[in-house]
């Protein structure tokens, strides 16, 4: 599959089933930008409809300061009501797109995130930070709230009262801190952080790509439900796989003593 050429973005492949997709305004710390929206969208979009051969997905930042500053204030400065409107918008399908994507995306956040960049690794499946970075929810000291999932994602991952505290307060934590509270799965040394994700999503990848999008699905649907109803999603999920070929391989490879070979059918 041939992904087009992002004027934000940078798209690098990491082997046949992992796509590296690196938030590339670096001058300006990676800052959401109307045309970042754009390309985040539509690659999100281009993915969930076709996603070739790939398996995962990391998303990390360019440079080595940030890993996303949030909106690029700096374009926002006198902007028009509708023109905010409209470039909220804008970066809500995207949101929307990125937590609805079935490919699994790790989030290998080299250095600061605050506001929408820490709302963008919100989105992802789980995060691996970097030691010595800080993070914020600070919306509320520029006179708007978390629009981009951001109330909900951190009440999530943290609990109703931590994510009370951090957003309330727009207070900046530590990698460790996130670490503790079950924010981030793994903490990194920033250097490292990168390969650790790309480690993880070769994992990920060598296993059955249909029941890793499915696993995905379940988890994620599933908590929106109660637990019988969650249930009933997961074996839904489960019975879809049960006449795949690449479940026939893998018992077939598993009594044969050797490797399988998964082709995502």
């Amino acid at each position: 599959m041939k992904l087009p050429s992002y004027e934000t973005l940078a798209l690098e492949p990491r082997g046949e089933h992992v796509l590296q997709v690196t938030l590339n305004r670096p001058q300006v710390l990676n800052a959401f930008n109307t045309q970042m929206g754009r390309d985040t969208l539509d690659l999100w979009t281009r993915l969930t409809a076709d996603p070739g051969e790939l398996r995962c997905l990391v998303l990390t930042g360019a440079g080595e300061r940030a890993f996303c500053a949030g909106g690029d204030l700096k374009e926002r400065h006198g902007m028009s009501e509708e023109a905010w409107r409209a470039q909220h918008e804008l970066f809500e399908r995207g949101f929307v797109a990125l937590m609805e994507l079935p490919l699994p995306v790790i989030a290998a956040v080299n250095g600061h995130a605050y506001g929408g960049g820490l709302e963008t690794a919100l989105g992802c499946d789980f995060i691996y930070a970097a030691r010595g970075a800080r993070f914020a929810l600070s919306e509320v000291r520029l006179g708007i709230m978390p629009g981009g999932c951001g109330t909900q994602n951190l009440a999530r991952a943290v609990g109703e009262r931590r994510a009370k505290e951090l957003i309330l307060t727009a207070r900046a934590f530590s990698a460790e801190e996130g670490l503790a509270w079950g924010l981030f799965n793994r903490v990194c040394e920033p250097g490292a952080v990168l390969a650790e994700a790309l480690a993880t999503a070769d994992e990920i990848a060598a296993n059955a790509p249909l029941s890793v999008r499915q696993a995905k699905k379940s988890i994620h649907y599933g908590l929106q439900m109660d637990l019988a109803t969650g249930y009933r999603f997961e074996i839904e999920a489960y019975n879809r796989l049960v006449d795949t070929e690449d479940r026939h391989e893998g018992v077939r490879a598993f009594n044969e003593k050797r490797k399988p070979v998964f082709r995502g059918k």
